[in-house]
């Protein structure tokens, strides 16, 4: 069941490039989405995701949360794509259609895989698959944007892959057998040669930080969500660098195995505080309002870095502010798609009074300004507090001021920026309405309602997967999760 969950969508993306029509080939996707969706739902509720292939194929407690917040992050992503490709009939979508399919799968094989090299393969699948989406414009930008994902993710997986080398040289050098499974890895950890296994997750850290976008490894995202579709953006800070989070984690697992939970939490913490003020930095007086997206994202990348940092109910923490996040991007990039094609500009300069030409994304992209910037009562709010209060119960007085110092510049920053793309007279002589497809609006809808559930009230079910995934990394997290 697990091999097919992936296989299912490069089939189905295989049928888009077969698809000779480019009306009906877009569908597929939302269709794609469904099947993953179905599959994923099974497996996460039965016992059909038992392990493969030797326990290469598992699905672990941090497996089982981020297989099913993908799964729904895809899904509600994959609808807004008709609606999209309809007003782009210019731009052929057969590699568009079947690349998204393909990520899917590259995601999927991500989070289910308990092999050290296959998981590295998935990383770099998600990364081939992603590059033809943000080149999608086929502009001078967009292509610049795209070598530099590419030229600075390979610097980042190569960097994975010498620390995975380190990794399963510790066995070695320990005189132990060794083993790339991760359940072989954690069993062994006490054992492992210490000087490798930090070197190991240094490299490991930078390795698969450049993926997720910590800072200063951050820099080809600025121009990668700048120049991709919101769709691509979306589905790029919400769902790719929660795989390269999911990867990062199953190393500080190791560590917490072996006795080493330290080093982990304090380099986690010191790149998270760093993520966040780099990011307030360029976030401050920002004119592209695309890239202020970007930096959000580095951003948030830090906030769960500061909580996985934090420890024990930070763990918690962090893994709900990853759901809440992926959510509130979706709102965030799907509506500056739609207001970047309403205005044809992504600047301040050529875009105001959104609110005027396109109400509907105008007001959702209000709204998930607060949502992004943790204000009640919105998922994020309820995931930063939690991450607040492990910080202040575990006497990280000055880091938690930081924090909040850090997240109020962020604020002001990205407030002054989405206030002058909402507010005011639209520029140009075309001052009326613009037309919005509901298929492109139901979408960010569709995250808006759940980042807005999880702030009122997080289901016992996600509560308790939270937790298990928490302890799954940190043996130490507390068992109750949210009270």
């Amino acid at each position: 069941m697990l091999l097919l969950v992936i296989v299912a969508p490069i089939a189905i993306g295989l049928v888009a490039v077969a698809v000779p029509s480019p009306r009906w080939r877009p569908w597929l996707v939302p269709a794609g989405g469904v099947v993953h969706a179905i599959l994923s739902a099974i497996i996460v509720t039965t016992d059909l995701g038992r392990p493969m292939f030797a326990g290469w194929l598992a699905l672990g407690p941090l497996g089982r949360l981020l297989l099913g917040f993908l799964s729904v992050q895809y899904l509600v992503c994959a609808f807004y794509v008709p609606g999209y490709l309809a007003l782009r009939p210019e731009r052929p979508n057969r590699m568009f259609c079947a690349a998204l399919l393909f990520l899917i799968a590259a995601m999927t094989a991500v989070v289910v895989s308990h092999h050290l090299g296959l998981m590295w393969v998935g990383i770099e699948s998600s990364a081939l698959a992603s590059a033809p989406l943000i080149y999608f414009h086929r502009t001078p930008r967009s292509l610049e944007a795209t070598w530099k994902y590419l030229l600075i993710g390979s610097v980042g997986i190569a960097l994975a892959l010498f620390g995975s080398f380190f990794l399963a040289y510790a066995s070695v050098h320990a005189g132990l057998d060794s083993s790339l499974l991760f359940e072989d890895l954690v069993r062994d950890a006490p054992r492992l040669s210490k000087p490798w296994l930090h070197s190991a997750f240094v490299v490991l850290l930078v390795g698969y930080g450049t993926k997720i976008g910590l800072a200063p490894m951050h820099t080809w995202k600025p121009d990668a969500y700048g120049e991709a579709p919101g769709l691509v953006g979306a589905l790029l800070a919400g769902g790719l660098t929660s795989c390269a989070f999911c990867a990062l984690l199953r190393f500080v697992q190791i560590c917490y195995a072996a006795g080493d939970g330290a080093l982990a939490r304090q380099l986690l913490l010191a790149l998270g505080i760093v993520s966040m003020a780099v990011a307030a930095v360029f976030m401050a007086h920002q004119r592209d309002y695309k890239r202020m997206l970007a930096y959000s994202s580095v951003e948030h990348m830090g906030i769960i870095a500061f909580g996985i940092g934090i420890g024990g109910l930070g763990t918690f923490g962090a893994l709900l502010h990853l759901i809440n996040n992926g959510f509130a991007k979706g709102v965030m990039f799907l509506t500056a798609g739609n207001i970047h094609r309403a205005f044809g500009s992504k600047t301040t300069d050529g875009t105001a009074g959104a609110i005027r030409r396109v109400p509907a994304s105008g007001a959702l992209f209000l709204a998930g300004f607060f949502a992004v910037t943790a204000s009640p009562p919105f998922g994020l709010f309820l995931s930063e507090l939690t991450i607040l209060r492990a910080a202040f119960a575990t006497g990280h007085h000055w880091e938690a001021g930081v924090f909040i110092a850090l997240l109020a510049i962020v604020f002001m920053g990205m407030g002054s920026t989405v206030v002058r793309v909402v507010q005011g007279t639209p520029p140009g002589p075309a001052t009326g309405r613009y037309h919005e497809p509901a298929l492109t609006i139901a979408p960010a809808l569709g995250f808006l309602v759940l980042v807005l559930v999880l702030g009122v009230y997080v289901p016992g079910w996600l509560n308790r997967a939270l937790s298990d995934a928490a302890a799954f990394i940190e043996p130490a997290a507390p068992a109750g999760g949210l009270p």
